[in-house]
């Protein structure tokens, strides 16, 4: 076997050894001039290695199924995504119940770098899970009476201000408008820069000067208005953090935020200064992010390397804070303050707020190049997940997280409606081609063989099913669309439901 084969092994091993012994193991893999070591996983019970096993066993996606819908496995998901590594822990009564890693940190051989497996020590790019952090520590400003969460951002702004204009009609922005994405700022997330790239001043980034490789964040429309998600916004709250306490931001969140919460493998220094245990990134192809991960210096937004397991314990501890059991960073009225959407319904300040079933969770994914994260903790009964991989194929987090909540009875996190479905004649399906126009664009409608796809304005393609002759449901989504005809029996148009919102679209051609 040579350096190449290394990548199709994570699968094997997982299944193999990672799946099935409660030992920790730790085999050496000489191949061909490579060394690759493998150490993991912890000791379990018999009830939690039970409980690892169906998690691994039950990925389930479909809002909508059909009987013959079946969930897949973790290794059928992550060689179809073609991640090649994944870590998660699970948190069941306010306790990490379990922690696991599967396939590579890194598999190139192109620098004679030992292939490295995932470990649950093994430090991911968080995204925008960052946000959640830096809520934290913005917050811990305020519950020291350092920052007014409602007051102008240019009161503690001191090496930069925020230029308002004509654009935001006199209205001021303040802390809280920046953490919950209503401050009406331009600029949804950053690309990052290559290792090998001039990296900008924060101030650099904010104006949207060279080396920025984004433009300047500025008013899109006036503050308070409503709900726009801008990592713009997020960083200057890390500005702002850094002009209230005049020291640098990672030093700030590690001595305040993570420090206390036990979060050792998490640093929001960059770039990182210890790369031993750091992921390599990897496109949807499977090949290897250039430089093997991106900097950023938008750190509040996106800057955040650490482990399932710390994000857990950021969960635990929030969990316990909000019910006054734990008061390591934030009081209980701070963290439910933190916790309380502030303008929109959901965004609260660094979370969303979201309603699964018959409980609440406080939530966030993040996405750099190269990585994808998410996480959900339950507001009561100690329930939680984080799930990190290397790689921009997201669609396994949810998978994951669905399997997670089936296994662990969480009440109605994942409760898909079972649809049969009808055959069509062919004749009929044909007349449903084409493109309809409605007020959210234009969406086409396409055929192969018995089965008919829909294609959104923004290019995304579903498939969608027949539960009756004119009504067809979508997998993916609580989506369903019934197609109309006149009096004649043309095919005149089309009405939707999706996320309890209706739109009606005319057929055009």
């Amino acid at each position: 076997m040579n350096c190449a084969e290394i990548s199709q092994l994570p699968t094997q091993i997982s299944s193999s050894i990672f799946m099935n012994k409660p030992l920790t193991l730790l085999l050496v893999f000489w191949l061909t001039g490579c060394v690759t070591l493998v150490a993991q996983p912890t000791q379990y019970s018999k009830d939690v290695l039970s409980k690892i096993q169906q998690v691994e066993q039950h990925l389930a996606r479909y809002v909508n199924r059909t009987p013959d819908d079946k969930d897949w496995t973790l290794q059928e998901r992550m060689s179809y995504y073609k991640i090649h590594g994944l870590s998660i822990a699970v948190v069941h009564n306010y306790q990490i119940e379990w922690a696991k890693a599967y396939g590579w940190a890194d598999t190139s051989q192109s620098d004679r770098r030992t292939a490295r497996p995932v470990t649950t020590e093994t430090r991911f790019q968080a995204g925008s899970i960052s946000k959640s952090l830096n809520g934290v520590g913005v917050l811990a400003l305020v519950q020291d009476k350092k920052i007014d969460l409602y007051a102008n951002i240019n009161n503690y702004l001191t090496t930069w201000k925020f230029p308002y204009d004509s654009v935001s009609k006199g209205k001021i922005i303040n802390t809280a408008n920046l953490l919950s994405h209503t401050a009406g700022l331009t600029i949804h997330g950053f690309p990052g820069y290559g290792i090998t790239k001039d990296i900008p001043s924060l101030t650099a980034v904010l104006d949207g000067q060279k080396p920025a490789n984004t433009q300047a964040v500025r008013s899109a429309f006036e503050p308070g208005l409503k709900y726009q998600y801008s990592g713009g916004g997020t960083t200057i709250s890390q500005l702002l953090v850094m002009d209230v306490i005049h020291q640098p931001y990672d030093q700030y969140m590690w001595e305040r935020v993570l420090k206390p919460m036990g979060m050792v493998n998490s640093s929001y220094t960059q770039p990182p200064i210890d790369e031993s245990q750091l992921a390599t990134g990897y496109w949807a192809s499977g090949s290897e992010v250039p430089g093997k991960h991106h900097i950023y210096p938008e750190q509040a937004a996106a800057g955040l390397w650490t482990t399932p397991t710390d994000l857990c314990r950021y969960i635990i501890e929030t969990q316990l804070a909000y019910q006054g059991k734990s008061s390591k960073v934030l009081s209980q009225k701070t963290t439910r303050l933190r916790l309380t959407p502030y303008v929109d319904s959901s965004a609260a300040l660094g979370v969303f707020i979201v309603k699964k079933g018959a409980d609440t969770y406080f939530s966030h994914d993040g996405s750099d190049m190269g990585f994808l994260s998410l996480y959900y903790g339950s507001l009561t009964g100690g329930n939680g997940v984080a799930i990190m991989v290397n790689s921009q194929n997201g669609a396994i987090l949810e998978e994951l997280a669905n399997s997670v909540s089936t296994v662990y009875n969480w009440n109605g996190f994942y409760k898909p409606i079972i649809k049969q479905t009808v055959a069509v004649p062919e004749t009929v399906l044909d007349a449903y081609v084409g493109e309809y126009q409605g007020t959210l664009g234009k969406n086409i409608v396409t055929r192969t063989g018995n089965q008919l796809f829909y294609r959104w304005t923004n290019g995304n393609t579903m498939k969608i099913f027949p539960e009756t002759e004119t009504r067809f449901f979508f997998k993916d989504s609580d989506g369903q669309l019934e197609f109309i005809r006149d009096a004649s029996g043309k095919v005149v148009g089309r009405n939707m439901i999706a996320g309890g919102k209706a739109t009606e679209a005319k057929k055009i051609k």
